[in-house]
């Protein structure tokens, strides 16, 4: 097999990968490197389609045979990021990321980077990420999220929710709407704070913990009956929520005192 016939099969096997067809992308890779085993674009195009089957070991186990032959290959090094990340090696990770971003400085290997060292555990290095990211693109819906999220963590309540609702200026997923509400709801917000919430049910209907605190955020601003729609809705979606709504009834300033568990039981059920 020469380089051509390697770039045909690389062709061929994206087009079907790309059309879902994985299991035909995986068996040309295969057939090729059966050819010329170690051929580096065909190990990484497989290592590429192995990772979106959820396969990470031997994701891993191809890609480093594609490094080792193109360390310099920065997209390579951005996969090995993840596969590594994928598998909780987190300082492997940032090694292979920092040595894509060396090789091609490209916004995709920075955001890696910044999730990364959120997931390790890293806090102060991952809002260093953040906000670099932020100030190359101040739109930025991720780190616009991911900063206020940080921000509510340290209790910067006005700054987690300025920056949220940037994030959520453009379509944002329902977990970035419900942080707003979080944020809002801590500042007393009721009603901003249901708005939020209500937006990410209405993104993600089963989203049981943003059904809980609308209704906590209900019952806070005196709403009782909507609070308990909004209950029901929680313990229709997840009962083991039970008693941290039974808590919530009977602890707000607004709340209502029941004394029967099997009563509550069946007023959620309706």
């Amino acid at each position: 097999m020469n380089n051509n016939n390697a770039e045909d099969i690389v062709r061929r096997a994206t087009a079907a990968f790309n059309s879902g067809r994985h299991d035909e992308a995986i068996e040309l890779c295969e057939r090729g490197l059966a050819r010329q085993p170690g051929e580096p674009m065909l190990s990484h195009l497989l290592a590429a389609v192995l990772f979106a089957k959820g396969e990470i070991a031997p994701a891993r186990r191809h890609i480093e045979t594609s490094l080792a032959r193109r360390p310099d290959n920065a997209a390579a090094r951005l996969l090995a990021g993840r596969l590594a990340r994928s598998g909780g090696e987190f300082d492997a990770a940032l090694t292979h990321l920092d040595r894509a971003i060396a090789l091609k400085p490209q916004r995709e290997a920075f955001l890696e980077k910044a999730r990364t060292l959120e997931l390790a555990g890293r806090k102060a290095q991952a809002r260093e990420a953040w906000e670099a990211i932020l100030k190359a693109i101040p739109e930025h819906q991720e780190a616009n999220a991911r900063l206020g999220r940080l921000a509510w963590e340290d209790g910067d309540l006005a700054k987690a929710a300025g920056l949220l609702e940037r994030a959520v200026a453009s379509a944002a997923p329902a977990s970035v709407w419900f942080d707003l509400g979080v944020a809002r709801q801590d500042m007393r917000d009721h009603d901003g704070a249901a708005r939020a919430y209500r937006k990410a049910l209405e993104i993600k209907p089963d989203y049981a913990e943003a059904a809980l605190n609308l209704g906590i955020t209900l019952q806070e601003s005196g709403e009782p009956d909507a609070a308990m729609q909004a209950f029901a809705r929680a313990y229709a979606l997840r009962p083991h929520l039970f008693g941290s709504i039974a808590m919530a009834l009977t602890s707000a300033p607004h709340g209502r005192l029941w004394l029967d568990e099997r009563a509550l039981r069946a007023a959620l059920g309706h």
